[in-house]
């Protein structure tokens, strides 16, 4: 929940846990938060520093344990100290790169009065890209016959969705995004070429490898890494950014404009000039990517086709509402064919993407938006791992969608180890019934029992008053179809 709070609305989400298993507990949410870029702080009780010298009951060396998965971690020794280390913790937590932080309040210190008040946060003041980057960028992409830009979820947290949209039809150059960069530039946008981060070759992946620049904004190496789509290291590439670009033999760029990202997409456009140049050669690439989405909206088969499944959520969804998607086979799906009109209505876990951030997340985005229709987009695993935070939505009165993917096994797991051994193993699993789990918890279920239950289901869903499941069979087969396809794809454009 704090994850998904700090990823909608830029503040750091706050969550604490008792001492020992109950600090261990939050493990997985904080590393997630951390490299999803998303600001958090956890505080974790403690044993009193009276016991920590010996053997003691569920005690933990906590900051050890939390410095592999957050910016910065500290415990409190003396009350005095809690206003630094507050204050320290949020502008830590909330800096770019943001992240997760962590701070460790033993029992005896919580218990002794409290010192000081809080302090007043600092004006943090812009930083702008140096002209010299500016003006070497220009010349690159005026220069530039094939450019294309890949645009991740910095531009999201930067808010440049506009002033890139404004950039890329100025300069008329194609633009990709990662699954965390969705809604970045609206998907109906002539020059949208969709999202790119697939672990296998897909239609944009043609257009990478005809490109003669990449200007990536935003783009973090941890969603999707330069080494598949750039895997020689042979592409120019210009990185803007807020911070600068990470080491990587195949992410070695021309120049760094470092800054403001809006203010350094507007100052490379006063000085780029693509006068004359050819239409981009990519835009033949979306005419195959919009067919191959819109090919299956009249499938009828059942079990749903994930394709179908997607595309049937997107037509029942309106531009603000929101869809947390939690990770397995349908995150693929997900990805590929759920597009977006605005910036952070699709919410992927694409830096550590962890199982299990459906149902919190949409219980945050509930609470953050709840004048949008909300929809937690899981499979049967993941949805199995919390699917008891459907008592806390009830409780909290957050009533949103659970649509669960359902092929009774880890279907992601399933389809690497086709890919890579032939078969599967110790992959499938037995169910409860989620209709029945759903009604004992006093909310709504629904069990999809052919494709054109679908939409009507959805729809009913959205307008309860309570937490809704829906239990919609999916045909996984399309998986390895797809990876057929994608091995068989060759590049004509």
């Amino acid at each position: 929940m704090a994850d998904v709070y700090g990823r909608l609305t830029g503040k750091a989400g706050v969550c604490l846990s008792t001492l020992g298993p109950g600090a261990t507990n939050l493990m997985t949410g904080v590393a997630d938060a951390n490299l999803d870029r998303a600001p958090l702080v956890a505080i974790t009780g403690q044993v009193g520093t009276d016991r920590m010298h010996i053997e003691s009951h569920q005690y933990l060396d906590l900051v050890a344990m939390f410095a592999p998965v957050t910016k910065w971690n500290a415990q409190i020794v003396r009350p005095s100290n809690t206003p630094e280390i507050v204050r320290k913790a949020f502008k830590i937590a909330q800096t770019e790169k943001p992240g997760a932080v962590h701070i460790d309040l033993p029992e005896n210190i919580a218990a002794m009065p409290a010192i000081g008040k809080p302090l007043t946060t600092d004006g943090q003041e812009k930083t702008y890209a140096a002209f010299e980057s500016i003006e070497k960028a220009a010349e690159a992409i005026s220069k530039a016959e094939n450019p294309l830009i890949l645009v991740g979820n910095g531009a999201i947290r930067d808010n440049a969705s506009k002033m890139l949209t404004d950039f890329a039809t100025r300069l008329n150059i194609p633009v990709a995004n990662t699954f965390m960069g969705k809604g970045v530039i609206r998907y109906t946008h002539p020059l949208a070429l969709w999202a790119v981060g697939l672990q296998q070759r897909d239609y944009i992946s043609c257009g990478f490898d005809r490109a003669d620049l990449v200007i990536c904004v935003g783009y973090d190496l941890i969603e999707y890494s330069p080494k598949k789509w750039n895997p020689n290291g042979t592409i120019p590439i210009i990185h803007i950014g807020t911070t600068p670009a990470e080491v990587d033999s195949s992410y070695i760029p021309l120049v760094e404009i470092v800054g403001d990202i809006s203010d350094s997409l507007r100052e490379i456009l006063y000085r780029a000039d693509r006068m004359g140049k050819p239409e981009p050669y990519t835009l033949e690439l979306r005419a195959d990517i919009r067919n191959d989405y819109t090919q299956y909206s009249k499938d009828e088969a059942f079990p749903i086709k994930p394709q179908k499944l997607v595309y049937d959520l997107r037509q029942v969804m309106s531009p603000d509402d929101i869809v947390i998607s939690d990770v397995g086979a349908h995150k693929m799906w997900m990805a590929r064919h759920y597009h977006c009109e605005r910036p952070n209505t699709c919410i992927i876990s694409n830096g550590f993407a962890a199982m299990g951030i459906a149902i919190p997340g949409a219980i945050a985005a509930k609470l953050v938006h709840p004048e949008h229709h909300v929809v937690a987009v899981t499979g049967d695993g993941g949805f199995m791992m919390n699917c008891q935070e459907l008592e806390t939505a009830l409780r909290v009165g957050t009533p949103f969608v659970t649509l669960i993917f359902n092929d009774g096994g880890y279907g992601l797991i399933e389809w690497k180890q086709y890919n890579q051994f032939g078969e599967s193993a110790f992959v499938k699993f037995g169910n409860p019934d989620f209709v029945k789990l759903a009604e004992s918890m006093g909310l709504k279920g629904y069990r999809v029992e052919s494709c054109m239950d679908l939409i009507p289901i959805l729809k009913d869903a959205l307008e309860q008053d309570v937490p809704a499941v829906i239990d919609c069979p999916v045909d996984y087969q399309e998986n390895l179809r797809f990876s057929q396809r994608a091995g068989d794809l060759n590049c004509t454009i």
